[in-house]
C-alpha cells in the first residue's frame, strides 16, 4: 500500500520521543517536518493529492537521525505533517488572507514566511501549489496550534531544559532535508545545492566549536558543506539557540537526493550509509568538551 495513503485518517499523538535509557550526552535532536500522519479531513479539504501534499515534508529524516537513542541522546519527532502545521515557525505567523475571520492582533500577518505562503498553517506547499480549496475557519488554526503546535514545543522545551541541567549545557541538532534543486519561492532558484547546509543563524544560536565540528566531520566523509546559504536557521535554531545560556543549536539540513527519489518519496539503497554517517556526526558533536558550551 501506498505510504501516504496508508498513513491519511491515522490520528497519532503530537509527538513522540525516542529517549535512551540514560542519557549520556549534552545532545537533543528534534525531527519537525518528518511527521506523515494527514488527517482525512485535511487531505478532503485540499486540492492536493496526498503525494503532492506530501513535497514540504522532510520524509525519513527521523530515521536518518534515528541512532540518537543509541549514542545517548533523546529523539524528538513531530508525528504531524508540515503541510497542516509547522513547528518550526512562530506559533501564530498566519496569513490573513487564508482565513474566512478576522486574526487577532498578536499574529504576526508580516513575516517573510506568510508572504511566501509558508507560515505557521501554510498556504502552499514547497513546490508553490496552493493547499486549500477553500478559506480556513480561525477556530480551526487555534485547533491546530494548541493540540499539535504546544505540545511538540513542550516536549522540546523540557528536553533542553533537562539536559542543561544534567550536563550543564545543551546542543541541539534540528534535522531537516532539503530539494536537491532551489524551489520557485527559494533565493537559489533552479540552482542545484550541495550535500549538507548547517545554518547556525550565522554564528549567533551556537558556539563555533558546534558548527566547525559538525563541517570538519561531514567534509571528513566525503559531503560537500556549506553554511548558512540559503538557510541560516528557522524559529527553533532562532529561539532556542541562547549560547551564553549553554544552550545551542544547530540546523542540518540534507540533500533529498541523497537518500530518496524525489518524484515517489521512496527511499535509496543509500539511505543506510547516511543514517551511518549522520551517526558519527551526532557522536562527534557529543565528544565536544563541555567547559566550552556551559553558560558564560
Amino acid at each position: 500500500m501506498d505510504t501516504a495513503a496508508a498513513l491519511v485518517g491515522v490520528k497519532p499523538p503530537p509527538f513522540e520521543v525516542l529517549a535512551p535509557p540514560r542519557q549520556a550526552v549534552p545532545l537533543v535532536v528534534a525531527s519537525p517536518h518528518s511527521g506523515a500522519h494527514y488527517p482525512a479531513e485535511f487531505v478532503a479539504a485540499s486540492r492536493l493529492d496526498p503525494v503532492a501534499l506530501r513535497r514540504s515534508e522532510d520524509s525519513f529524516i527521523d530515521e536518518i537521525f534515528g541512532a540518537a537513542p543509541s549514542l545517548g541522546a533523546p529523539l524528538l519527532r513531530a508525528l504531524f505533517p508540515r503541510a497542516y502545521i509547522d513547528p518550526n515557525r512562530e506559533p501564530y505567523e498566519l496569513d490573513p488572507a487564508m482565513f474566512e475571520d478576522t486574526l487577532p492582533g498578536y499574529a504576526n500577518t508580516r513575516s517573510p514566511r506568510v508572504a511566501a505562503g509558508l507560515g505557521t498553517i501554510a498556504r502552499v506547499v514547497a513546490t508553490g501549489r496552493d493547499i486549500y480549496r477553500d478559506k480556513l475557519r480561525l477556530a480551526e488554526a487555534l485547533e491546530r496550534i494548541q493540540a499539535l503546535y504546544q505540545p511538540y514545543h513542550g516536549a522540546l522545551r523540557r528536553l533542553i531544559a533537562d539536559t542543561r541541567q544534567a550536563f550543564g549545557c545543551c546542543l541541539l541538532i534540528d534535522g531537516h532535508s532539503m530539494p536537491s534543486v532551489g524551489g520557485p519561492m527559494d533565493t537559489d532558484a533552479g540552482r542545484a545545492r550541495v550535500d549538507v547546509i548547517l545554518g547556525d543563524v550565522h554564528g549567533a544560536s551556537c558556539a563555533p566549536i558546534v558548527t566547525d565540528t559538525a563541517e570538519r566531520t561531514l567534509r571528513q566523509l566525503g559531503y560537500a558543506v556549506t553554511r548558512n546559504n540559503p538557510y541560516s536557521g528557522g524559529f527553533t535554531t532562532q529561539n532556542y539557540g541562547r549560547p551564553r545560556r549553554g544552550v545551542h543549536a544547530l540546523q542540518i539540513e540534507i540533500n533529498r537526493a541523497l537518500y530518496m527519489d524525489e518524484e515517489t518519496i521512496t527511499r535509496k539503497d543509500a539511505i543506510l550509509g547516511l543514517t551511518r554517517d549522520m551517526a558519527k556526526v551526532m557522536a562527534a558533536l557529543g565528544t565536544i568538551d563541555r567547559r566550552l558550551l556551559a553558560a558564560a
